[in-house]
């Protein structure tokens, strides 16, 4: 069996680049879009549910992998809080300032705050880059999941999933 989110728990490239829920590298350079790494036919569909506008469809068949139509999409990040599997986020490539921003779920404590420096993570948990965080978004409609917004270099943008996870002191958790 290669890697694949079976064997690994992490999407493999293969499985990335065959998910009908990640948009264009064009679309993703015009602005905020979602991101769905859901790779597994499970059954799910709370982020066609949370999609006010109709951009994300399962379909009649609840196993079906999400398809985002991304140029419907607004990037409003409803449907990023809504994924029990924490498989969605949304980036933005539109700045010219050699930066993106990505946010994706977290639910941690301690929650990080707008200004900190944070070394993001990729799929598997590595340190990949230094972010800035930009925003802590906690919504009634996001029921109890934090959405937080980050700074990353351009070039980490389609790797960065989340952050390393501080202490309660503020510090990083080893």
């Amino acid at each position: 069996m290669r890697d694949s989110v079976l064997k690994t728990g992490v999407p493999s490239p293969e499985e990335l680049v065959a998910c009908p829920g990640v948009p264009s590298e064009d679309r993703m350079n015009k602005g905020r879009v979602a991101v769905i790494e859901c790779v597994q036919e499970i059954p799910c569909n709370p982020c066609e549910e949370a999609c006010k506008i109709g951009a994300i469809t399962v379909g009649e068949q609840i196993t079906s992998l999400p398809v985002l139509d991304s140029e419907k999409c607004t990037g409003c990040g409803l449907c990023v809080p809504g994924c029990p599997g924490l498989a969605i986020f949304i980036v933005d490539k539109s700045r010219e300032d050699g930066q993106a921003v990505v946010e994706f779920p977290f639910e941690y404590v301690p929650l990080p705050q707008i200004g900190d420096s944070v070394r993001a993570v990729n799929r598997g948990g590595e340190v990949i880059c230094d972010g800035e965080v930009l925003a802590v978004k906690q919504h009634k409609a996001y029921h109890g999941t934090t959405v937080i917004s980050l700074l990353v270099p351009m070039e980490y943008a389609n790797h960065v999933r989340g952050l390393k996870r501080l202490t309660r002191e503020g510090g990083e958790q080893t």
